[in-house]
C-alpha cells in the first residue's frame, strides 16, 4: 500500500502539514517496499487552484491513502473522489510517524 502524508518536512519526525491545497511537502511512503520519498511541490506560487493542482499531482503519484490534517477543499474533494484513493484526517500537530500509528490503529477520521 502507498500512502500520501502533507508534511512540513521529509521524515519520519517530520510535522503533518495541517493543510492540503499549500502544504509544504508530499511524503510517500510504500509500505511493501519500506521507503519514504519526499516530493517538494511549489504551492506558494500558485495564484489560484492550489487545491485542485495539488490534488491532480497526488493522483499522479497513485496512492491508496491520503493523510492530512484539515483535509481538501471542495474543489479539490471532487477530484479525489473520483478516485479509489481514501483521504484520511485529524493528523495536524502529530509527526509522519504519530500520523501512520494513527491510521493503523483506527485513530483518525475518514473524510471519504
Amino acid at each position: 500500500m502507498k500512502i500520501v502524508f502533507t508534511a512540513k518536512g521529509d521524515n519520519w519526525d517530520s510535522q503533518i502539514d495541517e493543510r492540503f491545497g499549500r502544504m509544504e511537502m508530499l511524503v510517500l511512503f510504500d509500505e511493501e517496499a519500506g521507503t519514504l520519498e519526499a516530493i517538494k511541490i511549489e504551492t506558494e506560487q500558485m495564484d489560484h487552484g492550489a487545491g485542485l493542482q495539488t490534488a491532480q499531482k497526488v493522483l499522479n503519484l497513485r496512492p491508496d491513502i491520503i493523510i492530512t490534517g484539515n483535509g481538501a477543499g471542495n474543489k479539490a474533494l471532487d477530484i479525489l473522489k473520483r478516485s479509489s484513493v481514501k483521504m484520511y484526517i485529524g493528523a495536524g500537530g502529530m509527526t509522519l510517524k504519530e500520523a501512520y500509528n494513527a491510521y493503523k490503529n483506527g485513530r483518525l477520521n475518514l473524510q471519504f
